[in-house]
């Protein structure tokens, strides 16, 4: 220990006695460094943002969509036909065992007005089924309730984007607007959820009890007693996805009354394996970027070697005189690769701190999501030093094995 410690000592001697051309050698590590965290920053922060997003359509979903109708030969598209009803949802919370809940709901677009403000928006009508299933949450005032849909009252839930166009500062709780000239009034206000991992605001929307929205505000073509748009199921578990989606088609295909071989008059989506493939995508750019600027610290590396090198050419002599009087192949060894590794540390720590501020000044600039873990940070610390152990090895191992006595006579 004792050893080592003499050994650092003289290496940092070295080096500071040779400010400049330490911190040109160290200047590759940096770089490399700095440009790993950036590059990952950027790629965690499209996977995190992912994630996130993910995580705000609700956890386990799956969405049962009404199916095509062909009509004159002509296929038209999914929920074309109001194949769903009440009754499908409530058969598949009750008779599926990998469900936890299914949640109902119709939609439409629809223009809001309140005093000599409007705006366009999308109008669900749910039951209180659907803010679990959604993992949504009231921000201000209360949620609706099953005695509202009973009741066909007109009521409303608002999202953050809704609320600020329209309102604007005033607070919406309590107060009267209209959708389609039908009054109703603010229940609550949603919290925010930001964009859904297909762009859309989510926050832009307006919710209504089930029973209001059919008899109230969609028309003729959605007001049937029992049709609905689709029904967002909730799987107990992630493990039970696919077996959560095989139990809701059988169900659906016995409760329609399809024969074997006949086409599914709906759809069953699984948003998660959607979603992921596109996290894992994100990730995979997240390692190449990564894979990519690690390049600079090879070539960092290559610098610090070849500069070894040159020191060794530059202090022959001293290592001659310190095998003399009786330093080893260790002892000189050890030096110059503490030498090594300090260069490749200290520029480590420098391209961390430039790294840092790389990462934050493209999430302002380019208005990038971008993410710093301290995995990356300690990744790229530890590979810095290990470019300093590989890279410094080869000339600490040419300086311990010089002859002495051809060291001493060395100009």
């Amino acid at each position: 220990m004792k050893n080592l410690l003499e050994s650092a000592r003289m290496a940092l001697g070295a080096l500071t006695a040779n400010r400049m051309r330490s911190l040109l050698t160290m200047l590759g590590i940096i770089i490399g460094v700095a440009a790993v965290i950036a590059m990952v920053s950027v790629g965690s922060g499209a996977t995190q943002r992912i994630e996130d997003q993910i995580s705000s359509m609700g956890s386990n979903l799956i969405i049962v969509m009404a199916g095509s109708v062909t009509t004159n030969g002509m296929r038209l598209g999914s929920g074309a036909s109001l194949s769903l009803t009440l009754d499908d949802a409530a058969a598949i919370a009750n008779e599926c065992p990998s469900v936890s809940a299914a949640a109902p709901t119709v939609r439409s677009t629809a223009q809001v007005i309140y005093g000599n403000t409007n705006w366009a928006t999308s109008i669900y009508g749910i039951t209180p089924t659907y803010l679990d299933v959604r993992d949504l949450s009231i921000d201000r005032g209360v949620s609706i309730t099953q005695q509202d849909v009973q009741s066909t009252a007109r009521v409303a839930l608002l999202g953050a984007t809704v609320v600020r166009n329209l309102f604007g500062d005033t607070d919406p709780v309590g107060q009267l607007f209209r959708i389609r000239n039908v009054p109703f009034t603010v229940a609550g206000v949603l919290s925010p959820k930001g964009q859904s991992p297909s762009g859309q605001d989510q926050d832009d929307v307006i919710l209504i009890p089930l029973s209001t929205a059919k008899t109230r505000v969609l028309g003729s073509s959605q007001a049937g007693a029992q049709s609905v748009g689709n029904v967002l199921v909730q799987a107990r578990g992630p493990s039970q996805m696919d077996s959560a989606i095989d139990e809701i088609t059988a169900l659906l295909r016995q409760r329609h009354h399809l024969q074997p071989g006949a086409e599914d008059d709906f759809s069953v989506r699984n948003l998660s394996e959607l979603f992921a493939a596109r996290e894992n995508s994100a990730r995979v750019m997240a390692i190449l970027l990564g894979a990519i600027a690690s390049v600079s610290l090879i070539v960092g590396g290559i610098g610090i070697m070849n500069i070894m090198l040159v020191s060794v050419t530059e202090r022959t002599r001293e290592i001659g005189i310190r095998k003399a009087i009786g330093a080893r192949m260790g002892d000189i060894l050890t030096q110059f690769l503490v030498e090594a590794v300090t260069l490749s540390l200290a520029g480590g720590i420098l391209g961390i701190a430039l790294g840092v501020a790389a990462s934050a000044v493209i999430g302002v600039v380019a208005q990038w999501s971008t993410h710093i873990g301290a995995a990356s940070i300690l990744l790229a610390f530890t590979f810095s030093a290990l470019v300093g152990v590989f890279f410094g090895y080869y000339p600490a191992r040419q300086a311990a094995r010089l002859d002495p006595i051809i060291a001493l006579r060395y100009e």
